[in-house]
């Protein structure tokens, strides 16, 4: 008979970890009373990062004595003790490849049903000072799960555990978790996983990702899974035309030097190009948007120029039609999804280019889903692909435009040029009428992006409807990390191979001081996101423009072709990172 060995809690603390400090529940020790065990955790127990931990479906943790005994060999460890890998439950019996998702259990006066396997983090692999444990976990097929209160009860060490009723599609916990985070996933094994009601909703996300994947990489687990780039590292392309599209923006046609056609990219996704302003000083790399129809022989990237931008002046300035640029292939995963919903087309500035590209692919198709263009420019002589816009709303059915300057010249015409005066916000959206249901796509400024998608979430639109593009760096996610004041990214020379962070615009100089690319990122200050840091949870899956990487050690599931996995990487020469 299985049987409850102990019963573990602990509330969150900060724990000094690499320099920073992280906040964690993560350490969890024996208690000798009886617990009442609630909806969200047991009293006296509390979870440091609720984003990733607890909830409903996360409420207890489970792990199994028999795993102890297996760490304990393989580790060649004898210092365990209950509550050692952050379980609430440490369990006699249970084990991860016989219980399955939806089973249902008595114990003590509560009513438990399984939900999922263990969320992988990093802080499993502090508690454990083994910083492989959270990929050690998955790879041994040791994950252990989480069971969601369905009555709650008194619990005690020493408790008889009983099973009241089985998991509709007998789907096992390490079934499950493999399905994931391993390759090799069988279809059949993804859709019968979907059908278990118990299943958390994360997780549904997630292998509903990868059932309707078309390319390699991991969707379940990160959008920057996607089709792989067209070509690899740079070619030259031809500038065939410049035009000026506003007093600070120009558009650069480009195409191949024997005028063959270009791959087809998706609209929404960006070129990497390479500048050389001076020829004493290494090359730039700048990313820029595609803005022109994504079926055309030719793209076009359109540039604003900034007053300190190296790149955008050397643009601006110096390159003619005739000149050649060294580019990128495509990427990105800010596109265009197919459906039926209203596309909602919210862009501020410059942020008008992968949102144009968009408007062009629904006019090219002659689409008949409604479609909102809302525009904010500072006035009219601001106001670029003013004119193109209107020519592609006009060419569909179900358009509507709504035009803002937030700082309108006497020459602008209310009615004609604008809409109104001022900056978009959620209450202008609401008086167009404009549905929550709609698919929102958003690229602007960083403070226009965060504070959009921000009021979007409130006025009630579900967040995988909102879809957004950073200029420049991206927002870094360190779960469980205490935030700091952020600092601007900071470029590192040596003599080892150079990394180049193309969006953030430094370089750092590879060392042996760094384990991993994740470490040299961090070092230069480059915001990047992660939580494993063992090469599982593919939260730090980026491009890689060129040159190439070796694993150390070697992710559980490869990414998608043309990225890498910065946790676990290390360079093999000078490489340059969509970071």
């Amino acid at each position: 008979m299985p049987r409850l060995i102990s019963v573990n809690v602990g509330l969150p603390r900060d724990v000094s970890w690499r320099g920073a400090t992280v906040h964690t529940g993560i350490w969890k020790s024996p208690v000798l009373d009886r617990r009442m065990v609630r909806r969200l955790n047991i009293d006296g127990d509390g979870q440091g990062d609720l984003a990733g931990h607890g909830g409903e479906h996360r409420a207890v943790m489970v792990y199994q004595l028999d795993s102890y005994r297996y760490w304990e060999s393989y580790l060649h460890r004898g210092d365990f003790t209950h509550g050692q890998f952050g379980e609430n439950f440490t369990v006699e019996g249970l084990p991860d490849d016989e219980v399955c998702i939806g089973d249902r259990f008595r114990i003590g006066s509560a009513l438990f049903e399984v939900t999922q396997p263990r969320v992988t983090c990093y802080r499993v692999g502090i508690r454990m000072d083994e910083p492989r444990m959270a990929s050690l976990l998955v790879s041994h097929r040791r994950p252990g799960f989480y069971f969601r209160v369905l009555e709650e009860g008194a619990v005690s060490a020493g408790d008889e555990i009983f099973k009241v009723a089985d998991g509709p599609g007998r789907v096992t916990v390490a079934e499950i978790d493999a399905l994931l985070y391993l390759p090799g996933r069988p279809r059949d094994g993804l859709e019968r996983a979907l059908r278990v009601p118990a299943l958390s909703g994360g997780w549904k996300d997630s292998l509903h990702a990868l059932l309707t994947q078309s390319g390699k990489g991991n969707p379940g687990l990160t959008p920057a899974a996607g089709l792989p780039p067209a070509w690899t590292g740079f070619r030259p392309l031809r500038v065939a035309q410049i035009d000026r599209e506003s007093a600070s923006v120009l558009s650069f046609l480009l195409e191949a030097p024997d005028q063959s056609p270009l791959p087809v990219a998706l609209p929404g996704q960006s070129l990497i190009v390479k500048l050389r302003p001076t020829s004493e000083k290494p090359p730039v790399l700048r990313n820029y948007s595609l803005s022109g129809s994504p079926d055309s022989a030719r793209c076009r990237i359109s540039v604003k120029r900034e007053p300190n931008g190296v790149a955008s002046n050397f643009l601006h300035s110096q390159v003619k039609v005739g000149n050649t640029l060294d580019v990128a292939a495509a990427r990105g995963t800010f596109t265009l999804r197919l459906g039926e919903e209203p596309v909602v087309l919210l862009s501020a500035g410059i942020g008008a280019t992968p949102v144009l590209a968009m408007l062009h692919a629904l006019a090219a198709s002659r689409s008949k889903r409604a479609v909102w263009w809302l525009h904010g420019a500072r006035n009219g002589s601001e106001h670029a692909f003013a004119r193109e816009s209107r020519e592609l709303l006009s060419s569909l059915l179900n358009a509507r435009s709504y035009i803002m300057y937030s700082r309108p010249e006497p020459g602008d015409r209310p009615g004609r040029d604008l809409d109104a005066a001022g900056r978009l916000s959620v209450p202008a959206l609401e008086r167009l009428g404009i549905p929550c249901e709609a698919g929102f796509y958003i690229c602007g400024p960083a403070s226009f992006l965060t504070g959009f998608s921000a009021s979007l979430t409130e006025w009630g639109v579900d967040p995988r409807h909102i879809h957004s593009e950073a200029f420049g760096p991206g927002k870094g996610f360190t779960p469980g990390i205490a935030a700091s004041r952020p600092q601007p990214p900071r470029s590192l020379t040596g003599p080892g191979p150079t990394v180049s962070f193309v969006r953030s615009g430094v370089t750092g100089a590879w060392s042996g001081q760094f384990q991993s690319l994740l470490e040299l990122a961090e070092a230069c200050r480059v915001p990047v996101g992660w939580s494993c840091r063992t090469g599982v949870c593919h939260s730090c899956e980026s491009a890689l423009v060129s040159g190439s990487v070796q694993y150390e050690p070697e992710p559980l599931d490869p990414p998608a072709d043309g990225n890498i996995l910065i946790c676990c990487s290390r360079p093999c020469g000078d490489i340059e990172i969509n970071l």
